[in-house]
């Protein structure tokens, strides 16, 4: 079982990048507010020391380093009302697919959106409770599925629709794979700390208006039938990512559509985890010389 409350990575004022155990200032749930955390020595997923030192947080990152991530796996049309905005029909079973580690970034780094994403209108957003896998875990129960979850993250399952469902040859990732399209942090709390997953409120905010509002029991899914049905046949290693779909509110949904665009601010939030605040950048094209 995980030693620590609230599991960050950050950049530190002294230089260095640490693991640590976040230090709430007092009557703060939001892990993106901290400005201190406990240096955490040893392996996150095996015999770890939260450590009496305290570093000065200057850059909470995303909470996870890349040779620690293992796979990201994600649910489509997870939430009932979200299946029904998007005119599709309620899944029978999961619906899977996956990001690359490379569309991984920080709680507070920008989205990057390629030259091939500004061709058309259809940038989304998507705010997801995203759980993290402890250790190998292989036909697991139901019931003992939650025991094989490090904690739990809040992330944005950034998205263009038109690469999703027109020049996807009826595949989602060209939609859903770009560098940076998954934000996620701000840290990993707990299960013991965060307590059952369900019924969790979640949420995001575009240039402060909010778009999404729902709560994670609305989930057709939940966590640990979700853990389960993904280990069936099929082992879940430690860090493995899990974004476990969306509520209603995209932009797709809307008449007419909200797309994001150029200088957007996005922030996803999930209840007594924090907030991802991250800005969209497109990315301009290189002068030719």
């Amino acid at each position: 079982m995980p030693t620590f409350s609230r599991l960050v990575r950050f950049l530190a004022k002294d230089g260095k990048t640490y693991y640590g155990d976040a230090i709430l200032p007092k009557g703060v749930n939001d892990i993106a507010k901290i400005t201190q955390a406990r240096i955490i020595k040893g392996d996150i997923f095996g015999k770890h020391d939260v450590t009496d030192q305290v570093a000065e947080v200057k850059t909470l990152l995303a909470p996870l380093a890349s040779q620690d991530v293992g796979s990201v796996r994600c649910l489509g049309l997870n939430y009932a009302k979200h299946a029904n905005e998007a005119n599709m029909s309620l899944p029978s079973y999961p619906i899977l697919f996956h990001k690359p580690p490379t569309a991984l970034t920080g709680p507070s780094s920008p989205i990057p959106v390629p030259l091939p994403a500004q061709e058309a209108p259809g940038l989304d957003y998507e705010c997801e409770l995203v759980a993290i896998i402890s250790k190998p875990t292989l036909n697991v129960s139901p019931a003992d599925a939650l025991s094989h979850v490090l904690g739990y993250s809040v992330g944005n399952d950034v998205s263009h629709r038109e690469w999703q469902l027109k020049r996807g040859g009826g595949q989602w990732a060209l939609g859903k794979c770009f560098d940076g399209w998954a934000p996620w942090g701000p840290g990993i709390v707990s299960g013991e700390v965060l307590g059952d997953p369900t019924g969790l409120r979640i949420s995001t905010r575009v240039n402060g208006e909010l778009r999404q509002q729902g709560e994670t029991g609305d989930l057709i899914f939940g966590v640990a039938e979700t853990v389960s049905k993904l280990s069936r046949g099929t082992t879940l290693l430690p860090g493995d990512l899990i974004f476990t779909g969306t509520p209603e509110g995209v932009a797709m949904g809307m008449n007419p559509p909200k797309w994001l665009k150029d200088g957007d601010v996005v922030e996803v939030s999930l209840e007594g985890v924090g907030t991802c605040t991250n800005r969209v950048e497109f990315v301009k094209e290189k002068a030719k010389l």
